[in-house]
């Protein structure tokens, strides 16, 4: 199965930056029909993953992905499943 992965920890602390490389991962499945996005906030303090979902809940992101699924061996770490 094709995904596509955006690992977060080189802009951790840059919320505009983070923004972008989200709309842009999220375009980037929606484009090429990719069917999973895998989202790397890391494990820290869970702020950024936090950040992550807030986004993810927004209405406009959430009608262009079917459900988001967290990783039960690896907490830092998040699936966005996009419909097919």
């Amino acid at each position: 199965m094709a995904k596509h992965k955006l690992d977060l920890h080189e802009i951790f602390n840059k919320g505009i930056q983070i923004d972008r490389a989200l709309d842009e991962a999220m375009q980037h499945c929606v484009d090429r029909r990719i069917p999973l996005l895998e989202i790397i906030p890391g494990k820290g303090s869970g702020q950024l993953k936090k950040k992550v979902i807030r986004y993810l809940q927004q209405p406009e992101v959430k009608k262009l992905f079917h459900r988001i699924d967290k990783d039960s061996t690896n907490f830092g770490r998040l699936f966005v499943r996009f419909k097919t």
